[in-house]
């Protein structure tokens, strides 16, 4: 029986995950927070852009980059509003009125 050809898909994959393995030893590399997660989570939810949601929510976009991308952490109430957004994500229409 003939041996089965390299999957390169897998061969990336382990490559990266090694990569990952070493930097999380280091304790270097990204580092994804919860906090990060919701306020991403309930803006793809929405389907709006950063911008659009930013203007929803009366913030700065470059504020919003920032809790996205886990450089500051949004405070609690904001967490709050992500977490209402992310269940129900058509809540964000009462926010436009505002």
């Amino acid at each position: 029986m003939p041996e089965p050809k390299p999957d390169p898909e897998m061969a990336q994959f382990m490559a990266d995950l090694e990569q990952g393995l070493k930097e999380a030893k280091a304790g270097i590399g990204r580092v994804t927070t919860a906090e990060q997660l919701w306020v991403r989570s309930a803006r793809n939810k929405t389907g709006l852009s950063q911008q659009a949601f930013a203007d929803r929510i009366n913030t700065p976009v470059a504020t919003l980059r920032d809790w996205e991308q886990g450089r500051f952490t949004p405070p609690g109430g904001v967490l709050c509003l992500m977490r209402l957004i992310h269940n129900h994500p058509e809540l964000v229409g009462e926010l436009e009125a505002a």
